[in-house]
């Protein structure tokens, strides 16, 4: 099995070398803007997109002493431009930098995923249409309710993912803003303008008003996305899990060639995949509890976030990557058993049908609801408690033979009723070949 999910081109958004190199990229831009401004020589604005450039070794190193990263960044890029190395951070606060940088991180980490949800999207899609008319039991609280289709199973997830794609794109579009509006936001040294064009340069919104950072808010609302496709994937993984418990069998996981379920009972396959996709979308819901707790910080700007965000950014983006690639490839290569669905769909004996029979009696007898309802139930539980056909209890009831003759009952004990509508379900969600 090929795993498709790009963890390494994710986590290298992630690491330093990319950080800085996406800072430097804001200091250019702010450099440009002024030059173009006349606030700085052109010719020192060709001096730093010629020379400019910086040393991570070395940038921990100056860090060391200043106990600043940013600054340390400063010292480092500006010690390879000499007398132009002061136009560098002109104007800026540090959160300028960082801020406008993360979000540019946090740009080309969201294609990323979006990327990867349209993928399991298809994979949903494929896995649905195969499956329209795969006959299998509905269950409510775990128990047998009504007929279904496997392929609506499909269809449900194809169109909860479609909308975490929108709400995806939403966040992302959220996130990808920065600012360029100094100490506390008030443009004490750079005009509005400024940060609108180095932001328009750089593909990115422009905040309309910020203190000395970016509301958190924003980055709330992205790790709350994140969460809640987890939460997705948990949902979808549990349902495999629930499908493929040995008394159920109806789907399982592909077991792969040398593949071991357990070190001690060589018969064991588990649905290990999907179980890991529901103890990590745990690990997600952490992370959305800490973004909301980073919204609110002292007056313009405290650093209680900044800790919280160098973990769960690229903690909650590298690993909804892993999730959303592990469950596109659990569904594609998911084994179905359509076989044991139509066995286990005999197992309550006809009972699954009750809903049908009550509501013609009430529709087509005159009974009231109330009596309809207490002469199948009736029936059903003597069925359920001595293991009986159900349609045959209905026969032998003497109240319920006054108002069903045998071939009027024959007619509600067909599965195919059940499935009457799922293509105009199909079309509502937009699902066709």
């Amino acid at each position: 099995m090929i795993k498709r999910y790009t963890q390494d081109k994710m986590s290298r958004i992630w690491e330093d070398e990319h950080k800085f190199q996406k800072m430097l990229d804001v200091e250019i831009a702010v450099c440009e803007v002024l030059a173009e401004l006349k606030v700085i020589p052109k010719e020192d604005l060709q001096t730093i997109k010629k020379k400019a450039k910086f040393s991570v070794r070395e940038i921990k190193e100056i860090e060391k002493r200043t106990k600043h990263d940013v600054a340390a960044f400063v010292k480092n890029v500006s010690s390879y431009l000499k007398d132009s190395g002061k136009y560098i951070h002109w104007g800026l606060t540090s959160s300028d930098v960082l801020d406008t940088a993360l979000a540019l991180q946090l740009k080309e980490a969201s294609s990323i995923l979006v990327d990867d949800l349209k993928g399991l999207i298809k994979a949903l899609k494929k896995k649905a249409l195969r499956y329209k008319d795969t006959l299998c039991v509905g269950r409510t609280h775990g128990m047998h309710a009504e007929p279904t289709a496997f392929g609506l199973k499909m269809a449900l997830f194809y169109d909860e993912a479609g909308r975490n794609l929108t709400r995806l794109m939403a966040a992302k579009k959220i996130v990808s803003v920065g600012k360029i509006s100094g100490s506390v936001g008030t443009f004490s040294h750079l005009d509005p303008k400024i940060q609108d064009r180095v932001l328009k340069n750089l593909k990115l919104g422009s905040a309309f008003i910020s203190t000395q950072v970016l509301q958190r808010d924003r980055h709330a609302q992205f790790v709350s996305t994140l969460a809640l496709i987890g939460s997705s994937l948990e949902k979808i993984a549990q349902e495999i899990r629930n499908l493929q418990r040995t008394e159920v069998q109806e789907v399982e996981e592909y077991f792969s060639k040398g593949q071991k379920g357990s070190s001690s009972m060589p018969h064991k396959r588990n649905p290990v995949r999907s179980e890991r996709i529901c103890g990590l979308a745990r690990v997600l819901r952490g992370y959305a509890q800490s973004a909301l707790e980073n919204v609110s910080l002292w007056h313009e700007r405290d650093i209680s976030h900044s800790s919280v965000e160098r973990i769960i950014l690229p903690d909650s983006t590298m690993l909804l990557d892993y999730m959303l690639a592990e469950v596109t490839d659990i569904i594609e290569h998911l084994v179905v058993y359509p076989d044991n669905m139509k066995e286990n769909i005999e197992k309550s004996g006809g009972l699954i049908f009750s809903q049908r029979i009550m509501l013609y009696l009430i529709e087509n007898k005159g009974l009231s609801r109330e009596e309809a309802y207490s002469l199948v139930q009736k029936a059903a539980i003597k069925a359920y408690n001595k293991n009986l056909p159900y349609k045959e209890l209905l026969l032998k009831s003497e109240k319920l033979s006054k108002y069903l003759k045998p071939k009027e009952l024959d007619k509600f004990f067909d599965y195919k009723y059940y499935l009457r509508n799922v293509d105009k379900i199909f079309k509502r969600v937009g699902l066709k070949r």
